[in-house]
């Protein structure tokens, strides 16, 4: 008898820097709310590529993958299945438009993040300002 196994489902992130804030789209699908563009790894796509078409899909900007920031594993991150989510920091320019998952679209600084995040979004963005000001104390 074989042994079926189940697995967490990978998924990419992409915190967009753009205007000295980070896009953010309000999301169409449950769960609702805000939440950094990102989505599924397709099979036979790299978590890179993943990242650039979610964010073009998503916000319509052609972004360019600085750093990979962080992956994040909670088994509740995600309330409809177990995901596993690779976040990247990306630059891009131009005006981001909703798209595809997204109803409504935009750019925010640290002062100004919407309340009500999906998953386990609040999380990843408060990691990246923390890292955002350690590293400015460092210069």
């Amino acid at each position: 008898m074989e042994k079926k196994y189940k697995n967490p489902v990978p998924t990419v992130d992409i915190i967009i820097e753009i205007n000295d804030g980070i896009v953010l789209i309000e999301r169409v699908n449950p769960p609702y709310g805000w939440a950094l563009p990102g989505g599924f790894v397709d099979y036979g796509e790299s978590l890179e590529q993943a990242a650039v078409r979610e964010a073009k899909e998503e916000t319509s900007l052609d972004v360019e993958l600085t750093e990979q920031f962080h992956t994040y594993s909670d088994p509740s991150r995600d309330p409809r299945q177990h995901t596993i989510t690779t976040v990247f920091i990306a630059k891009a320019s131009g005006v981001p438009k909703a798209q595809d998952d997204a109803k409504n679209i935009g750019i925010f600084k640290k002062n100004a993040i919407p309340q009500q995040l999906a998953f386990d979004h609040a999380k990843i963005i408060s990691d990246y300002f923390c890292r955002l000001s350690i590293k400015s104390n460092l210069i």
